[in-house]
C-alpha cells in the first residue's frame, strides 16, 4: 500500500535535483545590489551603465527595489559584449523627475552596433521587473541587433511603450516581444508600440492610456493576442485607433481593439487579419469605424466581431471606411453583435 507514495516521493525529489538553483549568485548572475542601493534616492544611471560595459556576456539581476536613472542606459549590440537584463518581479526602473531625453530609458543595442547572429552572445534581453516612465520618457527601445527579446515586463506612466527602431539586417530588427504590459499617459501623442524594423513578433499583450495601440511602419510583422484599451479623455478621441498598420504583409491573430474611434486602420496594404475584434460599449464619441483604410481596400480580414452597444445607435458606426474605391481586399465571416446600429453598408461589396 506504501508502493504509490514511495514513487511518488522519488518523482518529488527528482523533479527537484533537476530544476535549476534560483538564487542568482548560484546561477552566476552579476547582483545589480552589490554595486549600489535601490532605495529610489539617488540617480544610478552612471553605475547601472559601468556594470554593463564591464560584464560582458552575463546575466545582470535587479532585486526588488527602485533604481532611479537620469538619462538612458545602453546595452551592447555586439554578441561579444552584450548583456541580459533580468529584473526581480517588483524591481522597478524609474526615471527622474528632472527626465529631459528624447532616448528611451532602457536602449537595447544601443551601443556597439551590430549585425551578427552567428557569434554566440547575440540573443539579448530584458525579462521582468517594471519600467517606470515617470510620466515623461519613452520605455524601452531596440536600436540595433537581431534576436532581441522583452518578456514578463510591465511598461508604466511612458509617453511611448516600447520603440523598435529600423533594424540592423537590412532593416530586420527581428526582436521577440511577449507577456509584456504597457500604460502610457492619456495623451494625444502616446503610443504603446511604435514599430519601425520589420520582421518583429508581438504575443500576449495589454496595452492601455494611450491614443494608438500599435503603429506599425514596416513588414513581417506577427501579432498575436494583442490587447489595446482606450480610456483617456475624449480629447481629440476622433484620431485614435487600436492599430494603425502603414505597410502591408503583416499578420494580425486575435487582436482586440478596445473603445477607440478607429478598431484597424492600413494606408492600402494587403495585410492579414483574423479573428479579430473591434468593442464599443460607452458613449464616448459620435463616429466609430471597425477597418479603415487611407487608400484602397486590399487587405483580408477573415471572422472579425464588431460589438457595437444600444448607446451608440445615434452615432455614425461603420464596418469599413475606404478613401479610394476598388482594391482587391475581402471580407469573410463578418459578425456584428447589433447590426441595426450601422449607418452604412460600404462593407458589403467586399464580403464573400
Amino acid at each position: 500500500m506504501t508502493a504509490p507514495k514511495i514513487i511518488l516521493l522519488t518523482i518529488v525529489l527528482c523533479i527537484s535535483a533537476c530544476m535549476p538553483a534560483q538564487n542568482p549568485k548560484k546561477l552566476g548572475y552579476v547582483i545589480a545590489t552589490d554595486y549600489m542601493k535601490a532605495d529610489g534616492k539617488k540617480d544610478v544611471s552612471d553605475v547601472i551603465q559601468k556594470l554593463i560595459d564591464s560584464h560582458p556576456n552575463r546575466t545582470i539581476y535587479f532585486p526588488d527595489g527602485v533604481y532611479l536613472i537620469g538619462h538612458p542606459i545602453a546595452t551592447p549590440a555586439h554578441p561579444q559584449k552584450s548583456v541580459a537584463l533580468q529584473l526581480s518581479n517588483y524591481a522597478i526602473i524609474r526615471a527622474t523627475d528632472d527626465w529631459n531625453d528624447d532616448e528611451a530609458m532602457i536602449r537595447l543595442g544601443g551601443k556597439d552596433a551590430a549585425n551578427d547572429i552567428r557569434t554566440p552572445g547575440s540573443n539579448y534581453y530584458l525579462d521582468g521587473g517594471i519600467i517606470d516612465g515617470n510620466k515623461k520618457a519613452i520605455g524601452i527601445s531596440i536600436d540595433s541587433g537581431r534576436e532581441t527579446v522583452i518578456r514578463n515586463t510591465s511598461i508604466k506612466n511612458v509617453t511611448i511603450g516600447i520603440h523598435i527602431k529600423h533594424g540592423a539586417n537590412s532593416g530586420s530588427s527581428d526582436s521577440d516581444i511577449h507577456d509584456v504590459n504597457i500604460v502610457g499617459i492619456c495623451t494625444p501623442n502616446c503610443i504603446g508600440v511604435w514599430v519601425e524594423g520589420y520582421d518583429n513578433t508581438f504575443t500576449n499583450m495589454r496595452i492601455g492610456g494611450v491614443h494608438t495601440g500599435m503603429k506599425i511602419c514596416s513588414a513581417g510583422n506577427s501579432l498575436r493576442n494583442i490587447h489595446p484599451l482606450y480610456y483617456g479623455s475624449n480629447n481629440q478621441y476622433e484620431t485614435s485607433c487600436g492599430f494603425y498598420d502603414e505597410k502591408n504583409n503583416n499578420w494580425y491573430d486575435f487582436c482586440y481593439s478596445d473603445e477607440f474611434a478607429t478598431g484597424f486602420c492600413n494606408t492600402g496594404g494587403r495585410s492579414i487579419y483574423h479573428n479579430c475584434f473591434a468593442y464599443w460599449y460607452s458613449k464616448r464619441g459620435t463616429k466609430h469605424t471597425v477597418f479603415k483604410t487611407t487608400g484602397r481596400f486590399n487587405a483580408n480580414v477573415t471572422n472579425m466581431t464588431a460589438g457595437m452597444d444600444r448607446h451608440n445607435e445615434t452615432n455614425e458606426n461603420v464596418i469599413l471606411e475606404t478613401a479610394q474605391d476598388g482594391g482587391t481586399g475581402r471580407i469573410f465571416n463578418l459578425n456584428v453583435s447589433n447590426y441595426s446600429v450601422l449607418t452604412n453598408t460600404n462593407h458589403e461589396k467586399y464580403m464573400k
